[in-house]
């Protein structure tokens, strides 16, 4: 049984194709028509998908969409009644969208469908499930767990903000659901919005800045904003919000509160910032604990798998597993609405058609997140050719010896192989790489390689064998979901001087022997690398390791600030030739930028619009 999942309309569309319960491609649709988040139908993926599959439409049995239209379309309703006449002007720009779109959602679908395969009756064959059942079914589905615990926060879908469940075997039992407007999600996005950043793209910021403040409005904000119950339970106090009537997330009494109104979009950062972000990050983790212990003591269960938008900040993930309530945490990689394709597939298969579930026995289900495109050496060499790149054909062994030569000398290294990871994370598919020993390669990668805030920190790829030798984790973290610190007998001791600086004056001081990838609280964003998933990613690691005794690569996403990450050779050559990256290794074809012709070379800086 063939069945398409698709998530579109909001943000982040995406495409997702299952076959008898197994995942066979998982792609956004940002990622083919380059433009960022993108929210449209995702034809691209969808016709990426069938084609990974071997299908047509026609040979599809059910498409599944990732929430339910009507339900959202009464929720603007019934908030617009509860607070009428004030939030008549977003109700006023809504409406029109709504009635011509939205609401009629599964007419524009099967519209849709029906373009690619006009014969086919589709009537039948599309299911809706709701948002946050497809975020339950996208966490435990593809999890190593017989049964679990599952936890899913993000703004809203329906009218879930948050929502507690069990699965079992092929079942997932939502217990428990928080209603809009009481949101962690819209509560993160509040403090995104007030510190200057974009809502939906700019929550990774709040979370990076955090280490660099205090958490001295934390209490303020819990006395105030939003009061939480000890099982983790949250009522925001509204009067301090307009994300329910207005145009924007806080209000007037919101800045009276806090001293000042929100940071303007790319002025300089203050510390009130960096401490605004620490503070609410604080009460983040406490609402997330509190969760996460109450959703244990009532299941029973050892497991939890999480999935939403909250369950993307890893600082969170990492205290919850730390906090001992659960014996293993598993994040579904692509947690925020792309993963609802995915989700509301496996809740069709399993629950709707009532198929079994089956484990592997060794890993989970997503293969590692590789479930996008790949391209054969035969056509990136066409490819690449065609573009006017200049490149010389190496075999396995001699580009694995190259690129962490390069690696060694302190380049920025584009590194695209295999399939594309479906998620936000870069996991060494798409991404650009660097040595982590280097303590100026941190600011080198922010600000001429990929244009944006030098404060934001980098990941750590590292050898699953390795890992507990230079982290305080001994487990997997394939995803880059975890946050866990840097061993003592890594760090460096920092001195008085030093200990006494406050804010972003922190960046440049080594705090340890892999400076790069070590954020000013002495923290790292894990991704352990599995031979088993990424062999070639593996083997690379592994040599740098030989050449240098570290085990670890930086690894960040194959992009500029505002651009989706790569998904062609293309793409990845024009990344290559507009940003600072000095070698860039395509498959077994390998480029140095002095090679290149400079006329190819673009003006990368400015040419997205900024996150």
């Amino acid at each position: 049984m063939r069945i398409l999942g698709i998530s579109a309309f909001y943000h982040d569309s995406a495409a997702a194709l299952i076959d008898d319960g197994k995942i066979i491609a998982a792609a956004q649709e940002e990622r083919f028509t380059r433009k960022k988040e993108d929210s449209d139908f995702p034809v691209k993926a969808m016709e990426y998908c069938l084609e990974e599959a071997g299908a047509a439409l026609s040979d599809i049995d059910f498409i599944a969409f990732y929430d339910k239209p009507f339900l959202k379309f009464e929720r603007l309703l019934e908030t617009y009644v509860a607070y009428a006449p004030k939030g008549f002007e977003s109700f006023r720009m809504a409406m029109p969208l709504w009635i011509k779109e939205k609401l009629f959602q599964k007419s524009v679908l099967r519209n849709k469908l029906r373009r690619h395969a006009p014969a086919y009756n589709w009537d039948n064959r599309l299911l809706f499930a709701e948002h946050h059942q497809s975020h339950a079914a996208s966490a435990f589905y593809p999890s190593p767990f017989e049964s679990a615990a599952i936890l899913t926060m993000d703004g809203v879908g329906e009218w879930t903000t948050t929502s507690l469940g069990l699965g079992k075997g092929n079942s997932v039992e939502m217990i428990r659901e928080l209603h809009f407007p009481h949101s962690l999600g819209l509560l993160y996005s509040a403090f995104t919005y007030y510190t200057g950043f974009r809502v939906n793209s700019g929550e990774y910021k709040v979370m990076g800045l955090a280490p660099y403040g205090e958490p001295k409005y934390a209490q303020l904000i819990m006395d105030n904003v939003v009061d939480i119950k000890e099982d983790g339970s949250f009522r925001l106090d509204l009067s301090y919000f307009d994300f329910c009537t207005g145009l924007r997330m806080t209000n007037e009494k919101f800045d009276a509160l806090f001293g000042a109104p929100p940071r303007s979009p790319e002025s300089r950062l203050t510390q009130r910032e960096m401490d605004l972000a620490a503070s609410i990050q604080e009460v983040t983790e406490e609402i997330v604990l509190r969760l996460g212990r109450s959703i244990a003591k009532e299941t029973g269960e050892k497991n939890l798998c999480l999935a939403g938008g909250v369950a993307l900040n890893c600082v969170a993930n990492g205290k919850l597993l730390r906090d001992k309530s659960f014996d293993n945490i598993w994040v579904q990689p692509a947690a925020g609405d792309a993963g609802g394709a995915l989700g509301a597939a496996l809740i069709a298969h399993h629950h709707f058609q009532g198929q079994p579930r089956k484990l592997n026995g060794v890993m989970d289900g997503m293969k590692g997140s590789y479930l996008g495109p790949e391209y054969a050496q035969d056509d990136i060499e066409k490819r690449l050719t065609a573009a006017g790149a200049k490149f010389t054909v190496q075999s396995d062994g001699e580009t694995t010896e190259m690129t962490a030569t390069a690696l060694t000398e302190g380049k920025a290294i584009g590194w695209f192989q295999g399939r594309m990871e479906f998620g936000p994370r870069a996991l060494g598919g798409r991404s650009i790489l660097g040595d982590p020993r280097d303590p100026a390669m941190q600011k080198t990668l922010n600000l001429r390689v990929k244009y944006r805030e030098s404060f934001r920190p980098f990941a750590p790829s590292v050898l699953r064998e390795d890992v507990a030798d230079w982290f305080e984790h001994d487990g997997d973290s394939p995803y880059m979901l975890l946050v866990a610190n840097v061993k003592e007998d890594q760090r460096r001791e920092m001195t008085e001087e030093e200990q006494a600086l406050f804010g972003i004056d922190k960046l440049n001081v080594p705090r340890s022997t892999i400076p790069a990838i070590t954020h000013v609280d002495y923290s790292a964003r894990i991704q352990t690398v599995h031979e088993e998933t990424n062999p070639r990613y593996h083997a690379l690691i592994k040599s740098f390791k030989e050449k240098t005794g570290c085990p670890i690569l930086i690894n960040t996403s194959f992009n500029v600030r505002g651009e989706p990450i790569v998904c062609t050779p293309e793409d990845a050559f024009r990344c290559f030739m507009g940003s600072g990256i000095e070698v860039l290794v395509v498959g077994n074809c390998y480029l140095a930028k002095e090679d290149q012709n400079p006329d190819l070379a673009e003006d990368y800086k400015d040419k997205f619009e900024l996150d």
